[in-house]
């Protein structure tokens, strides 16, 4: 491209950006098919696979029961057979009808069979709360799988990982999660007409800033950004990190941004107790202690299962005022 030029660009919504992913995906490889309920004829419970039966077929986009058990454990087993499939899983609630398949076989199947054996599935999620669907349809269980060696956990928060990590995760020779907060489907963002795969170790800085990090991943990161935005008006500058792989952690972003900053709010909408925000503040306590000039905060979800009514789940969720009041929090308790 000459100096100077700007690439074009396509508006596009999160939902066109994962569909436009399991298009390419199931044109560039024969092997890849989806799988799960609602995918085809319906065209997927968030319309992420609408239109895409018509276009590739039965054999490609396969309607399964409402039996998560089942048709996770035979895209495992097609994984294991050589194929690439595709596994949307309608909402994590669900997922857990299929641990035992996920952690007791995808995760473990390479190191029990001392490498002779590979499970290439990706698994994909939709996850977390905010559209008043109760308790069974909203929670955040990524943390718990982020706890399984064996499987790399996926988080694309923008546009443009929604569109480039599934290519990238397709390319694993082993299980790869992605969780997709469902109130990012209809978020839109632009992207070059020629966007593809992008890389899937590592954190990114969203915001810089010098003040205070603000580490966060998936649905909570664009409150995080707004949090940062009314810190802004303040005269602090916070920087933002976007985990996007919550397993591997990227642990030399994650260190780096509090090593600049020296303190650090983490920004989880799993419960508190347990949660990914309890293994980063862990993280954090043991390789950059010295570095902080005060505690680590976290703002999580209420310990409670997520109410239904709109107030009572927007009071249980991470919001910017409560973020930026952590990161206050810390800019109150100088050391020095």
């Amino acid at each position: 491209m000459p100096p100077g030029e700007r690439k074009a660009m396509v508006r596009m919504t999160y939902r066109e950006a994962v569909r436009a992913a399991v298009r390419e995906a199931l044109h560039r490889d024969p092997r890849v098919f989806l799988m799960g309920e609602d995918v085809g004829a319906y065209g997927g419970c968030y319309a992420v696979s609408k239109g895409c039966l018509a276009e590739f077929g039965a054999e490609r986009v396969r309607d399964t029961p409402l039996c998560e058990s089942a048709f996770v454990g035979a895209g495992i087993g097609a994984a294991m057979g050589g194929m690439r499939p595709i596994v949307e899983i309608m909402t994590v609630n669900f997922g857990l009808l299929a641990l035992d398949q996920i952690v007791n076989n995808a995760a473990t199947l390479r190191h029990m069979s001392g490498g002779q054996l590979s499970v290439p599935v990706v698994i994909r999620l939709a996850t977390g709360a905010g559209r008043q669907v109760a308790a069974q349809h909203s929670h955040s269980f990524e943390g718990w799988f982020a706890h399984i060696p064996g499987i790399k956990i996926l988080a694309p928060a923008t546009v443009e990982d929604a569109r480039g990590m599934l290519w990238s995760a397709l390319q694993e020779p082993d299980p790869v999660l992605i969780f997709e907060h469902a109130m990012l489907y209809a978020m839109e963002g632009e992207l070059p007409e020629d966007a593809g795969a992008v890389e899937i170790s590592h954190a990114a800085i969203r915001r810089p800033g010098r003040d205070v990090s603000l580490i966060t991943y998936g649905g909570s990161l664009h409150k995080t950004l707004a949090a940062a935005e009314l810190l802004a008006r303040e005269g602090i500058e916070a920087e933002v990190v976007d985990l996007r792989t919550l397993r591997p952690l990227d642990d030399e972003t994650i260190l780096g941004s509090v090593t600049r900053t020296r303190r650090a709010v983490l920004v989880d909408e799993g419960w508190r107790s347990g949660s990914l925000s309890a293994e980063l503040s862990a993280r954090i306590m043991e390789s950059a202690f010295y570095e902080l000039d005060a505690p680590v905060q976290r703002v999580c979800t209420a310990e409670v299962p997520i109410p239904y009514p709109k107030h009572l789940e927007d009071a249980a969720l991470p919001q910017p005022e409560s973020i930026a009041a952590a990161a206050r929090r810390t800019l109150g308790e100088r050391h020095g």
